[in-house]
């Protein structure tokens, strides 16, 4: 059985101005997550450039810093059995051409650059991105009352 585990999820700058936050949360609490954090923040340069260090080297570095401070983004914390690898799934492919139907990207982008939303890719990025979007006063513990309708035991 897999490990109940915690992703951070960041509907983009285009995410926000399209109005799609509503659907983007919808999709995560359909297939049974939990949110323990949320909050609209338009983020400083530095911050970008920590979230994105590992791109730093990258050509569309800079591109992609300017986009993302351009407007608010919408950060959030999802819980749940295997969250990062199924929030990854039900996202779609960081290229929303190679996104599958059915997934946020295959369903809502068309082009790389506006991709609508960034997803952990591991375990250990998310705690990372967690602990830098969020204060450890912001997370919330909870249990949901369909948690046992959703998992096993």
């Amino acid at each position: 059985m897999s490990s109940n585990e915690q992703t951070f999820i960041a509907i983009k700058p285009d995410g926000v101005q399209r109005g799609l936050i509503g659907p983007i949360i919808q999709r995560f609490e359909q297939r049974g997550f939990k949110l323990a954090a949320i909050k609209l923040v338009t983020a400083s340069k530095e911050h970008l450039e920590t979230h994105y260090a590992d791109l730093a080297g990258k050509p569309f570095f800079p591109g992609l810093v300017a986009y993302m401070a351009s407007g608010p983004i919408c950060a959030m914390v999802w819980e749940g059995r295997d969250a990062v690898k199924t929030g990854r799934t039900l996202l779609g492919a960081t290229n929303p051409l190679a996104s599958q139907p059915g997934t946020i990207r295959g369903d809502f982008a068309i082009d790389v650059g506006r991709n609508v939303c960034h997803g952990s890719d591991a375990v250990e990025s998310a705690q990372k991105e967690i602990a830098l979007w969020f204060k450890p006063e912001e997370l919330q513990s909870w249990k949901q009352s369909q948690h046992d309708w959703v998992y096993e035991k």
